[in-house]
Order: structure tokens, then C-alpha cells, then sequence
């Protein structure tokens, strides 16, 4: 039985995941669910995207992935099943899977068109439920919907190099749990665009001259412990995704602060990387 991933912002405190997974154990004997995430900020498109580029290729091929994000349909928010990369995704046609698409070319897309043959409280529960239900049994895309060539893309989070090609201009697209901040500049992005040159990374008033290859390469464990700057050490790196990343080091939002709130930044505001 194929693995059903759920990904939604539903949050935990309503009945909607539990009724989701309950209508899944309906349909199908034995179905895998896993919970990528249910705490998405609402309708934010850009987070979906993120968390779904860099969870799902770690399943193993021909895992469903539900997305319940501004899923409601309407004549601008179609549904959408899509195999792509060897998984199959259904989700609105929103542009939540363009960060994904933009690199790899799915394989199909079908416009769902099975909505006046069931009985629709909600999309999650009942329209895609019932499409990854279909193809857990085998089932085939062209049954539930039409085929399309291309889907909705989220052009406005993509990043910009200026014409001298010196300066990228990119935007917070995602603070995770520990409040560190990531753009939507790729290291790709950056090492194309400089060429090895050195340069300055700006967010609002603070300033980074140094990326590093990961957090603790940041602290210099040849100097004695009581003598490292180490808790509170600002610092740029290239992320586990390979985007650029703006952290303090061992940061507690809930206590001494973190990135987002300690450099004011929050979700599309703007950095900038000026090569010298």
C-alpha cells in the first residue's frame, strides 16, 4: 500500500486532520499516513512550497502527497493530481508545487473533474481523499480528470540579479521553528552570480560578510570554551535545502530572541547579496 503524506494548514486544534485521515481509513485497508506538517501559516502558498520541495523526495517513489493548503474550489482555484518525480501530488492550482515544477517537469497533470460525483463538505476531505484512494487501488490519472500541460507559478518569490549582475535581490520565503530566516536565493544562484567574488549580504540594517557551510562551522573550537562567541552568534549559511539562511546561533525564540525578530525580518521581506 503506498504511503499518503498529509500536508496542510489546518492546524491541530480543529477536527479537520483527524477527519481527513478518518475518511482515508474508510476508503482504503491499511492505508501509511504520515503528517509532513499541519501548521502551515494560512493560505501561504511559499511556505507550502518550501516544506513540500524539501520533504518529499525523501519517501520512496510513488508516494501520495495530499496538500490541504487554500484547497476551496472555484473557477481560479482548480484541483490538480500531478506525478511528478516519481511521486504524485494533489493539491489546488495555486502554485504551491512551482518550486518544485521549476526544476523538475512532472511527468502529468490532470485537472480534476470528478467533483458532481461526490458529496463535497470540504476538498480535502472529500475530493482528494477520494483521488489518492484511486490511485492507491492502481487507478490511472486520466480517469479523474483532464490532462493540462502546465499549472499556476508563483513567479513573484523568485529572485532577481540587476543587469551589472552584481546584486541579487531575493525575499524571505520561510522562518522555521528556531525563528532563522530563509530566502529564496539557492547557493546555485549565488555562486553563478559570483563568480567567486566577495561580497555583502544585507537585511534591513544588519550586515554578513562570510557564509558558512553549516552552523557549528561558525564557532572556532580552537579557542577555549569560555573565550568562543557561541550562543547568540549571528551568522549566514547555506541551509540542508541549499538556500541562503540568515540564523543566530543556538537562538531560543521564546527567550533570548531569534534571527526573525532580532534583524525585524518577516515572510517577503527583502535581502539583498551586493558583490564587490
Amino acid at each position: 500500500m503506498p504511503i499518503i503524506t498529509l500536508t496542510t494548514d489546518f492546524g491541530l486544534k480543529d477536527h479537520s486532520v483527524a477527519a481527513v485521515k478518518g475518511a482515508l481509513l474508510c476508503k482504503l485497508k491499511q492505508p501509511q499516513i504520515v503528517d509532513i506538517s499541519h501548521d502551515i501559516s494560512p493560505f501561504n502558498y511559499t511556505e507550502a512550497a518550501y516544506i513540500i520541495k524539501n520533504a518529499y523526495h525523501n519517501f520512496p517513489e510513488n508516494t501520495i502527497h495530499i496538500i490541504g493548503v487554500d484547497s476551496e474550489l472555484t473557477p481560479e482555484n482548480k484541483h490538480l493530481a500531478i506525478y511528478l518525480d516519481g511521486h504524485y501530488f494533489i493539491c489546488a492550482n495555486n502554485g504551491i508545487l512551482s518550486l518544485i515544477s521549476s526544476e523538475i517537469k512532472p511527468d502529468k497533470i490532470v485537472e480534476i473533474n470528478i467533483h458532481d460525483t461526490l458529496e463535497k463538505k470540504f476538498s480535502v476531505l472529500d475530493v482528494f481523499v477520494s483521488v489518492a484512494a484511486h490511485i492507491c487501488r492502481g487507478g490511472d490519472l486520466d480517469v479523474i480528470g483532464k490532462p493540462i500541460l502546465s499549472m499556476q507559478e508563483l513567479i513573484y518569490v523568485k529572485p532577481s540579479v540587476n543587469q551589472q549582475e552584481n546584486q541579487i535581490i531575493g525575499h524571505v520565503i520561510y522562518i522555521d521553528n528556531f525563528g532563522n530566516v530563509v530566502s529564496n536565493i539557492s547557493q546555485k544562484l549565488f555562486n553563478t552570480v559570483g563568480k567567486g567574488r566577495e561580497f555583502i549580504i544585507s537585511a534591513r540594517s544588519t550586515k554578513f560578510h562570510k557564509v558558512y557551510k553549516n552552523y557549528s562551522k561558525a564557532i572556532n573550537y580552537d579557542i577555549p570554551k569560555e573565550k568562543r562567541e557561541m550562543e547568540g552568534k549571528k551568522l549566514a549559511l547555506f541551509n540542508s535545502s541549499a538556500f541562503l539562511e540568515l540564523a543566530i546561533y543556538k537562538s531560543n525564540p521564546l527567550s533570548v530572541g531569534s534571527a526573525a525578530s532580532l534583524f525585524g525580518l518577516k515572510y517577503l521581506d527583502t535581502l539583498t547579496v551586493k558583490f564587490l
